[in-house]
C-alpha cells in the first residue's frame, strides 16, 4: 500500500488536498469520486534531492506548461467549463510568475475572445502548435480531447529531453574536472616542481623541459588565452545568430560523428509526435508541416520541411518529398508510404515518434559509452605524461648527485 497526496475540487469549487492509502493512483482517483470529487492531481510524494538544473534551459516554464495542461485537461474532461477550469487552474498554480499569466489568459478570455486567442498573447510559454491545436479543438467541439493530446505530447517531449540532459551531465562534468585538474597541474603543482632546478645547472630531460614551458606558457599568458576563447565564443554566438551560419552550424552537427546520429533521432521523433498530434486533430497537413519545422531546434531540417511543404502543395504525397528532402532516416519515408496507403498517417507518426525516441535514448547510450572512456584515457594519457616527466627529472638530480 502507498500513501497518495491529492489534490481535487469539491461540488462548491474548493480546492481540497489530503492523501490517501490505496494500491495503485487509479483506486485513488475513483475513490475521489465516489466522494464527489473531480481529481486534479494525484501522486505519491517523494523526499527533495538534489537536482542538477541546466541554467537557461527553459526548464521551468516547460514544466508550468505541462502541469497547466495535465490540470486543465482533467477539469474539462470533468466537464467543468473553460472559465471556471482556468480560474481553479490559476488557484492550484505554484509559481507566481505562472500565476499571472494564467489570469491573464483568463482576463483575455472573459474580454471575448477565444481560448487559443487568449494563449497566444502569451507566445513564451505558449508554442505554435500548442495554439492551432486549442483553435482546432475549438473549432471542432473537442476541447478536452485536445488538452489530452497535448498533455501526452508535451509528457512525451519533456521525458525525451530530461534523459537527453541527464545522460550528457555526467560527460560534460567528467570532461571539466579532467580540464581542471590538468590546469591545476600547470598552475600550482609543475611551477613548485620547477624551483628544484631553479639553481641547479644539470642537464633537465627533454620532456620536463616541455613540461616546464608548457606551465610557464599557462601562468603567463592564461589571460590571453581566456580572452582569445571568450572572443572565440562571442564571434561563434553571433554567426550562430544569423541564418547561413546557423544552417551550416545545424548541418555540421549532423555529421558528427556518434553525436550527430543522436540529434538526427531526437529530431526525427520530436517532428514525429508534433505531426502526430495536430494530424489527429485534424489540422490541415501543410500547416501542421510548418507548425512542426517552428519547433524543430535544428533549422536545417526545419528548411528541408518547407521543400517537403512544397511537394505536398504540387500533389506529390508526404512519403515521397520526406524521401527526396534526404534530411530523414530512410525509415521514416517508408512508414509515411505505409500510413498513406492506408489513410493512418497519424497512427504511423505517432508509430514513428515511438521508434525514433527509443533509437535516441539507445544512441545516446552509445555516445556516453564511448565518450566517458575516450575523456578517461586522454587525462591518463596526459597525467601521466606529467608524472614521467618529473620522474625522468628527479631520476637525472640521483644521477648527478652519485
Amino acid at each position: 500500500m502507498t500513501t497518495f497526496q491529492y489534490r481535487a475540487i469539491a461540488p462548491d469549487g474548493k480546492v481540497r488536498t489530503g492523501s490517501l492509502i490505496a494500491e495503485t493512483d487509479k483506486l485513488v482517483v475513483h475513490e475521489l469520486r465516489r466522494q464527489g470529487l473531480t481529481p486534479v492531481f494525484v501522486g505519491v510524494t517523494q523526499k527533495k534531492n538534489f537536482v542538477f538544473k541546466v541554467p537557461f534551459s527553459g526548464g521551468g516554464k516547460r514544466k508550468d506548461v505541462l502541469y497547466f495542461t495535465q490540470e486543465l485537461s482533467t477539469l474539462l474532461t470533468s466537464g467543468v467549463p473553460v472559465d471556471r477550469a482556468l480560474a481553479i487552474t490559476s488557484e492550484l498554480t505554484e509559481r507566481k510568475n505562472f500565476r499571472g499569466i494564467v489570469s491573464d489568459v483568463l482576463r483575455v478570455l472573459k474580454g471575448g475572445k477565444s481560448l487559443a486567442e487568449s494563449l497566444a498573447t502569451h507566445p513564451d510559454y505558449f508554442s505554435d502548435l500548442y495554439i492551432n491545436m486549442v483553435r482546432a479543438g475549438e473549432a471542432s467541439g473537442s476541447l478536452a480531447v485536445v488538452f489530452e493530446r497535448l498533455t501526452e505530447f508535451e509528457k512525451s517531449r519533456d521525458e525525451l529531453r530530461n534523459y537527453i540532459i541527464s545522460s550528457m551531465i555526467y560527460p560534460i562534468l567528467l570532461a571539466s574536472v579532467g580540464l581542471g585538474s590538468i590546469l591545476i597541474l600547470m598552475n600550482f603543482v609543475v611551477p613548485r616542481f620547477a624551483s628544484i632546478f631553479n639553481d641547479s645547472h644539470m642537464k633537465i630531460p627533454l620532456p620536463t623541459q616541455v613540461m616546464l614551458e608548457v606551465s610557464q606558457i599557462v601562468q603567463t599568458w592564461w589571460w590571453v588565452v581566456a580572452a582569445a576563447a571568450i572572443l572565440a565564443f562571442g564571434s561563434f554566438k553571433a554567426w550562430t545568430a544569423t541564418r547561413e551560419g546557423r544552417l551550416r552550424w545545424d548541418k555540421l552537427r549532423l555529421r558528427t560523428p556518434l553525436l550527430g546520429d543522436a540529434l538526427l533521432k531526437a529530431e526525427t521523433a520530436r517532428f514525429a509526435r508534433a505531426m502526430s498530434t495536430l494530424i489527429a486533430n485534424s489540422v490541415p497537413l501543410v500547416q501542421s508541416l510548418s507548425i512542426s519545422g517552428g519547433i524543430l531546434n535544428n533549422k536545417y531540417i526545419a528548411r528541408a520541411l518547407g521543400e517537403v511543404s512544397q511537394g505536398v502543395k504540387r500533389g506529390e504525397g508526404l512519403a515521397t518529398p520526406v524521401r527526396k528532402a534526404g534530411v530523414f532516416p530512410p525509415l521514416a519515408a517508408h512508414l509515411l508510404t505505409v500510413g498513406e496507403e492506408t489513410g493512418r498517417l497519424d497512427q504511423m507518426f505517432a508509430r514513428m515518434s515511438d521508434i525514433y525516441e527509443n533509437e535516441t535514448r539507445s544512441a545516446i547510450r552509445r555516445f556516453t559509452a564511448l565518450f566517458e572512456p575516450l575523456v578517461i584515457l586522454v587525462m591518463g594519457i596526459v597525467v601521466g605524461a606529467l608524472v614521467l616527466s618529473m620522474l625522468l627529472a628527479i631520476t637525472g638530480i640521483n644521477d648527478v648527485q652519485m
